[in-house]
């Protein structure tokens, strides 16, 4: 059960009844997401309770992942109970990827930290309406996606491009809403909710694809390591790594490695980069190396793979672009410039 903020009454903003209780917050301590085109004017807050039912996480761990490793501070009431923001969650989700994926739960802190420094390096200042209107607008799209409304859907995705950065719509945006959806599993009805909202994001993601296709001299090819991120993933990764010097082309799910060579020798890419947002595996950086000496291209890494990778791939001929989109777009056009060591 989520709590929505409500009547602010002598500096305090009684949020709602919490299994019974009356919570009150003060009004400092209350966070609110700007008002969108139906009326949402304040951020959902969670009891731990249901952060524990929406992620599978049981509240023993929730906090002990925030009093030993620091990784998700909750907001507070004067009474103490812990309300949790939809970012939060999301974070709490992320997690559990991780972990799932075999890394402990210490060195997950790290690697979030790390991806979050990353982008802010490349991005640069946030804009307002993806720093102050993201809860707002994943709201929306949720909301859309519940009743099943395709055409309140592509209202909704035509006001988000309208208004953020490429970069910023898909990944704070659309992405964590696709993974929320794709996390719930539980309830009748919500991998047809999952199925909608991937369905439709897969077919504007390709629209946007073609319409950034551009004939310029560098060509760049784009692959998935076998079972390592779903179609729409590798799609807006290639859309998030396209500038205008350079064309990318996108191979299908499922492409085999060893037939890599045949078709970077007939379509003569400047480079090839391979996606994947698994856990490295322990050979991976033999089978990188083996792979790139049957290439004609220099072979480069992108997605959690590389962040997790870089270390294990130093003082290599594969270079590492990193996971977010601003990063990997920044590191390809300096590999491509011969600005980038691997």
């Amino acid at each position: 059960m989520a709590i929505r903020a409500g009547q602010a009454l002598n500096g305090r903003c009684t949020i709602g009844i919490l299994y019974g209780l009356v919570i009150d917050i003060p009004m400092n301590q209350l966070i609110c997401a700007p008002s969108g085109s139906d009326g949402l004017q304040q951020e959902d807050l969670f009891p731990i309770r249901e952060v524990a039912r929406l992620t599978g996480v049981n509240p023993v761990t929730l906090r002990a992942w925030e009093r030993r490793y620091g990784l998700i501070v909750p907001t507070r009431t004067e009474g103490g109970h812990r309300l949790y923001s939809q970012a939060d969650v999301d974070t709490v989700r992320s997690i559990t990827g991780w972990i799932e994926r075999g890394v402990a739960v210490s060195k997950v802190g790290q690697i979030l930290a790390r991806a979050r420094d990353q982008d802010a390096k490349a991005r640069g200042p946030r804009s307002l309406a993806s720093s102050d209107g993201q809860q707002a607008w994943q709201a929306h799209l949720r909301q859309a996606v519940n009743e099943f409304n395709e055409h309140r859907l592509q209202q909704i995705c035509d006001e988000i491009f309208s208004s953020c950065d490429l970069t910023e719509v898909f990944e704070d945006v659309l992405m964590p809403v696709w993974r929320d959806f794709a996390a719930r599993r539980d309830a009748f009805g919500q991998i047809s909710e999952w199925l909608f909202l991937d369905s439709f994001l897969r077919v504007r993601t390709l629209e946007r694809a073609r319409q950034m296709r551009r004939d310029t001299r560098q060509h760049v090819l784009l692959a998935a390591l076998p079972g390592a991120c779903r179609e729409l993933e590798l799609w807006v990764a290639g859309l998030l790594l396209s500038t205008e010097q350079t064309r990318l082309s996108v191979l299908a799910p499922g492409q085999p490695l060893e037939e890599l060579s045949l078709l970077c020798g007939k379509m003569q890419p400047d480079a090839l980069v391979l996606f994947s947002n698994d856990v490295p595996i322990a050979d991976l950086p033999k089978r990188l190396l083996r792979l790139g000496l049957g290439l004609n291209c220099p072979l480069l890494l992108a997605g959690e793979t590389a962040d997790l990778a870089q270390d294990s791939l130093q003082g290599s001929p594969i270079a590492c672009l990193g996971a977010q989109g601003h990063v990997m777009q920044r590191r390809l056009e300096q590999f491509l410039a011969g600005r980038l060591d691997t």
